[in-house]
């Protein structure tokens, strides 16, 4: 078993609006030279590779990286939901520590259109049949209202119930993405936006508005992973490890609570931080720097106390103390984050991963977080399955 991963490549594509990006193979294939560019590898290099989407046939990513080569490698196709990106890359790190393989490939890509998400097939039960009963159960249905938005709109409005904050607290989250993202090249919106402006955008579900959802968006990412021996043997740059990680699924809690913070994926989240927590030998406090999963204003709120970055029942005075931005105790997504970078459901979680490396690296530019030697990533998926990861700067002299 090989104790530390190291993350020897990682690279992305400025995420597009639906309708103007290139198509998901070419993406892929891009952001796959990308990563092998910035790991100083050729494709014949890797061993296995695990390719993430979820709107798109069967054998997708052999189509997108069979413009790097036809090597004849294990090319495995993954699907979980918005934490498809992170999933490939927990497979990737898997091959590579238990020592079947010394180097692997994670690529995630999405090629979307434009609206809200919806079901491709309505022949047969949909996946997410028993959280649907459990919203439907708390809060009723709205045919109107995208189904995302009223899951994450639901737990936002179940949060403001018990601790009764002013709603208006989740709009301060687009500013704050908006302002990282203004620093990101690769991000979707850029332009600034103030509180007043998000709140009177039109409304969606419950506290959110459309500029607390995060956008349909086109891109790829991809992230090259490797044993130890294998960095030294290449020559590779081995500063950046995966010190621990952790993908958790649902647990009767989720169902049986009577709560939509519950049915959208808190316990899971918290399960698997805990997990990446006690694995490192850490503590959230230890933590100044996470790129987590906002697909909507409410989810990264309550993301906050889920990953332990503030105490439950405080995350409303965490954003007011500026604790999650810069000059705070913990920089959240300072990529924009999916409110503004965009969120193609496959290229998600490794987006996250390639910011995290940039910042462990000193490479992220006006977006750089000073002296950051770990770095925390949380990718979920509804249905469900959630992805913590624990990056560290390691000296690899």
């Amino acid at each position: 078993m090989v104790t530390d991963v190291h993350v020897a490549g990682v690279g992305m594509i400025p995420f597009t609006k639906p309708g103007r990006s290139a198509t998901y193979s070419d993406m892929g294939e891009a952001a796959a030279r990308a990563a092998l560019a910035d790991a100083g590898l050729d494709y014949t290099a890797v061993q296995q590779a695990f390719v993430g989407y979820v709107y798109g046939d069967s054998t997708s990513g052999q189509a997108a990286l069979y413009g790097l080569g036809q090597t004849g490698i294990p090319i495995v196709n993954v699907n979980n939901n918005c934490s498809t990106g992170s999933s490939a890359l927990w497979l990737a790190r898997q091959a590579v520590a238990s020592g079947t393989v010394d180097c692997a490939l994670a690529l995630g890509f999405e090629q979307m259109v434009p609206g809200a998400l919806g079901s491709v097939f309505s022949d047969r039960p949909g996946p997410m049949a028993r959280q649907e009963a459990a919203r439907d159960e708390l809060q009723g249905v709205d045919p109107q209202a995208p189904m995302a938005a009223q899951f994450f709109g639901g737990a936002g409005q179940a949060y403001v119930d018990e601790f009764g904050i002013d709603p208006a607290i989740f709009a301060e989250i687009s500013v704050k993405a908006r302002k990282h993202a203004a620093n990101n090249p690769n991000a979707v919106f850029r332009t600034l936006v103030t509180a007043e402006e998000v709140l009177a955008s039109p409304k969606i579900y419950g506290p959110l508005t459309r500029l607390q959802c995060c956008p349909p968006t086109c891109g790829a990412a991809a992230a090259v992973v490797c044993t130890p021996e294998f960095a030294r043997k290449h020559g590779l740059n081995a500063d950046v490890v995966i010190r621990a990680q952790s993908l958790t699924t649902d647990t009767p809690s989720t169902f049986e609570s009577k709560d939509m913070r519950q049915v959208i994926g808190y316990d899971m989240a918290a399960a698997a931080a805990s997990n990446v927590y006690e694995s490192a030998g850490i503590g959230p406090e230890d933590i100044r720097v996470v790129e987590l999963h906002d697909c909507f204003t409410t989810n990264e709120f309550l993301t906050y106390e889920s990953l332990g970055l503030t105490p439950a029942g405080t995350a409303e005075k965490f954003i007011r103390d500026g604790d999650n931005t810069y000059g705070g105790r913990v920089v959240t997504n300072p990529s924009g984050g999916l409110l503004s970078k965009g969120h193609p459901l496959g290229a998600t979680g490794l987006a996250q991963c390639a910011e995290l490396v940039w910042q462990l690296r000193g490479q992220a530019g006006a977006r750089q977080v000073e002296g950051v030697n770990l770095a925390l990533q949380h990718n979920l998926g509804l249905g469900g399955a959630c992805v913590v990861t624990l990056y560290q700067k390691v000296d690899a002299r």
